[in-house]
Formats: structure tokens, sequence, C-alpha cells
């Protein structure tokens, strides 16, 4: 299968560490690219320590396993000349290289852009930072939830009476890692026509912004006003009634946008019948989803379902991971997968969610030990032509 996917042949260095950098390596190792990841000798990655829960397999943490599947390692002190010679026969080779140091530190190491460029003008160059290359905050970390604040995304979420909220996920760095592939892979269908690579730089704060282009753009032409989130079951912090997630008899329901009247008559409630008018709906915000959170608590939701999707009104039930997991919806989209390690440590996660030719990419080679593959990045790649 690998052969035949699109990215078979190319080489791409992954010097990053954490998230956004890695998944983006991530993505390319899925699409058939030969991922080296770079990291230091004996504790590699630091990653590799960083532990979304108490849960560690072979010595390395859940989150490393994930998203450095179907990479080799090759360890590397970049501070000692002959590993940095090596290194650098590696780039002459590399289609790809991906990088998240702060600004200023691949310059000291002698690994920037324009110094690799120069023994490799084909390569492809991508840099992760977290607030750009230049200004205020160009020294300061560079970590999601600081990213999340910064940008004001923690205003958009939850009730008005919570403050800000943050996303419950690392999602300003897999949005970053996102746009990284993109502007690689636009830079490598430029290199085909040029035959010339270049530089792609992304950062965790221009990302965040750019998730938030529809509801910042309506900040910089509605006169500056500020976003006002509901205070019954806030779930956007721009959308009128209903849009939000309600408590059932058994569970929660989730009610997207669509007619008040409709809603009302499929659900049998006609306390809503005064604010059928559309500019009610914001308006009365509040008003209108406090009706539906009385009304919606006295059934299950599968009751509400079995009235709201025959109409068409955009629903759906508030699932659990093993409600998920069982579900037939679920099992048909195959998105689990098993990676093994050399060693026979096994991680059970999830698979590519893009098909190529009606195909997913498998990707069975569990996430390397540091230094696993020196001896094959060596003999592969470094050994005389």
């Amino acid at each position: 299968m690998s052969d035949a996917l699109p990215l078979h042949g190319l080489l791409v260095l992954d010097f990053s560490q954490f998230l956004a950098g890695p998944s983006a390596a991530l993505r390319f190792a899925d699409m058939g690219a030969t991922v080296i990841k770079v990291e230091r000798p004996v504790n590699g990655d630091l990653c590799r320590q960083l532990y979304i829960s108490d849960l560690e397999i072979d010595g390395d943490s859940t989150l490393f396993h994930t998203i450095n599947r179907n990479k080799r390692s090759y360890a590397a002190d970049l501070k000692d000349p002959a590993d940095l010679d090596k290194v650098r026969q590696l780039i002459v080779r590399a289609d790809v290289m991906i990088e998240n140091f702060r600004p200023g530190v691949m310059e000291r190491i002698g690994l920037d852009y324009e110094s690799v460029r120069q023994i490799n003008p084909r390569l492809v160059y991508g840099s992760v930072t977290g607030y750009g290359r230049i200004g205020p905050w160009v020294e300061l970390p560079g970590q999601d939830l600081l990213a999340q604040s910064r940008s004001g995304l923690v205003w958009l979420t939850g009730d008005a009476s919570q403050g800000p909220v943050p996303i419950g996920l690392a999602l300003a760095d897999i949005l970053t890692g996102a746009h990284l592939v993109q502007g690689l892979l636009a830079c490598l269908v430029r290199r085909s026509v040029s035959g010339k690579g270049g530089r792609v730089e992304v950062s965790l704060l221009e990302s965040a912004l750019d998730f938030q282009f529809e509801v910042l753009t309506t900040h910089l032409n509605d006169g500056g006003k500020l976003p006002q989130r509901s205070d019954v079951n806030g779930a956007h912090a721009y959308l009128g009634a209903p849009y939000g997630i309600y408590v059932t008899l058994d569970g929660h329901l989730a009610l997207a946008m669509g007619r008040l009247d409709k809603l009302a008559g499929a659900l049998d409630c006609p306390a809503l019948t005064p604010y059928f008018a559309q500019d009610r709906w914001f308006a009365d915000r509040d008003v209108i989803k406090r009706i539906l959170a009385d009304h919606l608590v006295h059934q299950s939701t599968q009751y509400w379902m079995d009235r709201l999707v025959p109409v068409d009104y955009w629903c759906a039930p508030v699932m659990t991971w093993p409600e998920l997991l069982a579900h037939e919806g679920f099992k048909v989209l195959d998105m689990l997968q098993d990676v093994v390690r050399a060693n026979g440590a096994s991680v059970r996660t999830t698979r590519c969610p893009i098909r190529i030719d009606g195909a997913r990419s498998e990707s069975v080679l569990g996430s390397p030990k540091v230094g696993e593959h020196n001896d094959w990045v060596e003999r592969t790649y470094l050994q005389p032509n």
C-alpha cells in the first residue's frame, strides 16, 4: 500500500517536538513519505514524557505514541560536530525539513533555512513558532493553552457566567500542524515546476486566529462589539437560539440552527410561538433556550430524536466514547488501528482520516525508541552512492 500513496519517495526530517510539528510530520508519514525523527540521544523528544494521563506504554506517553507512529528515530547531538555533519548529509538528501525551536536556535546551530538551502536548494523547510518571528512575544513559550488565551478564543466557549473557557484539546497545536502541512505541500507543488524549495512559517497564535475568522470578522465590522455568550446552554457566542446542548430525561440533546416554528411543532412546544420571528432568536436567546430546557428535560433523548429527524431538524444525541465506539455509524468508518513497535509493544489508536483513491493508508509501525533506526538511516542515506 505504501508504494501507492501519493507522498511515497519523499524524505521528511522531523526536528520538532511536542505536537504541532510532529503532527504535520505524522500526516506526511500517513501519506507515504519516509519520516525520520531527529531527536537528542538518550531522552529524545520531550513529548515522550508529556503525559495527558497516568498511562504509560513501553516507557513512553500515549501522546508520543499517538503522534509519532510510522516514523524512524535518528538520535543526534546537534552540538557534536560529528553528529551535526551526519545531519547535514541527511538534509542534502531530504525533501522536507520541519523544526519548532524558538527563533534563533537553528541559526546558532547552523541549520536555519538560509544555511541549509545552500546545501540543498530543493529543500522545503517548515518552521513552527508560538507567536511568529518578530514582536514582543518572540521569546515567550509557545504552548497551546497560552496561545488559546492570547488569541481570545477562550471567550467563545461556555456560558456567560463562566469566565474564559479553553477548548479541552490541544486545538492550536493541531490546527497549526494542519496549516504547516498545507504550506509544505504547496511548496512541494511549486518545486515540481520551478525546481526550487522554499520556507513555510506558521505559528500557534496565527492558526488560532485563523480558526476564528468568521467571528473575528464580525467583530471587526460591527463596531467592535465583544462576543456575547448565552447564559443558558452556551454553544456559540454569535448564534441565536436554539443553538446549544440540552439535558433530557436520560442524557443530552444537541440542537443546531433551524426554524423555530419547525422546532416548536416537532417538539409540541407552543410556548415558543411568540418567538418565531427570526430577529427574536438572538434578542431573546436566553428566554427561548430556557423554555426549551424546561421542555426537553421531561422526555428521553431518543424520544426527541424520533420527532426531530423526520422533519429534518438538525440535531444529534450527545454520545460518550463507549456509546460512539459501539455504534455502527462509527464502526463502518474503520478509524481504529493497532500500531506495533519492533519489540512487540502495541498501541490501539486512530488512523489517518484521509482516503486516497477510496483507500485509507496503513501505518501500523509504532512510534520509535530513541535512536532505534540510527543504523538503518546511516546505511540508507549516509553511505556513498
